[in-house]
């Protein structure tokens, strides 16, 4: 059986960045991984992500908004996550389960053991052996954002700061309450500071899991 290690933060946090570097390194140890992201990893996944993030869709209600994240993420562990993990892959992905109960739960007012149990059926509590908490405030997150992608920022990027910090604080608490699953990273140092600090880390846990 492989791995599973989820990278999470604010918009703008880096993890992308992250996950390509960490993938070499892993690679280096000889060692099978697959990268992958949410929402998407799969083309009916990559369809609803579509939908999710294009800023016309500003009708879009915050239940809508939680079902279809589920839906996506329901897709993506049946065809991607659990045949990778079922043939001893280690696998990053950029976001899961956390982003859902920060984005959706407490960004947007909907009930967290809701978020919860909705994500549980769809993925049938499957859950990250270790997550990367990346994090950064809210105002870097989002002018890195901006600076990278300019007026295409899409309909999860262009909420006002009030709900970005709103996500952050409850990224913060998950974290809280799961210390032994969730690393927090300090997202403000240059990339190469927080590949190290997130490897340090990774590298240990891969040995003891191996």
């Amino acid at each position: 059986m492989g791995l599973f290690i989820t990278l999470e933060g604010p918009d703008g946090s880096g993890k992308s960045t992250q996950i390509r570097r960490l993938s070499e390194l892993v690679g280096r140890l000889e060692i099978e991984v697959q990268t992958t992201r949410e929402p998407g990893g799969t083309p009916i996944s990559d369809q609803i992500r579509s939908m999710l993030l294009n800023p016309e869709n500003h009708a879009m209600t915050a239940k809508t908004e939680m079902l279809l994240y589920a839906a996506s993420r329901a897709q993506h562990v049946a065809e991607v996550i659990r045949p990778a993990l079922a043939a001893g892959r280690v696998i990053l992905c950029d976001r899961y389960i956390d982003a859902s109960l920060a984005y959706q739960a407490t960004g947007l007012g909907l009930s967290l053991e809701e978020v919860r149990h909705i994500n549980s059926i769809a993925t049938d509590g499957l859950w990250p052996t270790r997550t990367y908490m990346i994090d950064v405030p809210c105002e870097i997150g989002l002018e890195r954002a901006f600076a990278s992608r300019g007026k295409s920022l899409d309909r999860i990027e262009q909420r006002d700061l009030e709900y970005h910090r709103r996500v952050r604080d409850q990224f913060l608490q998950i974290a809280k309450e799961e210390p032994n699953r969730i690393v927090i990273i300090d997202g403000t140092q240059p990339v190469e500071a927080v590949t190290e600090a997130i490897w340090q880390d990774l590298r240990q846990h891969l040995r003891r899991s191996g």
